[in-house]
């Protein structure tokens, strides 16, 4: 049985002699044992946790000097341009 997850990937779920045989395997082996149920509810998600408020993708046109002088300014230069805009917003200046 095939599965397709949100982002479009095919997973090949493993059929019902697979699993015997992973199960088999799961049981000779002295270093690991088979989930319980609730040993399974204690694992965490995978990847980042969500944010509340996610930052959304912008696309916007600025001059090449802005852009340049931007970057040069080093890493985080998109979160400093955040900053100078929420700043600009919350001061009412825009």
């Amino acid at each position: 049985m095939q599965v397709k997850s949100k982002s479009g990937r095919v997973f090949r779920l493993p059929s019902d002699n697979d699993d015997a045989a992973i199960r088999a395997g799961i049981a000779v082996d002295p270093d690991t044992h088979e989930l319980t149920s609730k040993e399974f509810k204690q694992l965490r998600p995978m990847g980042r946790p969500r944010i509340a408020c996610p930052k959304v993708p912008l696309t916007m046109r600025v001059d090449v000097d802005v852009l340049l002088a931007l970057r040069a300014s080093g890493q985080g230069w998109q979160t400093r341009v955040n900053t100078l805009l929420r700043e600009a917003v919350t001061s009412g200046k825009v």
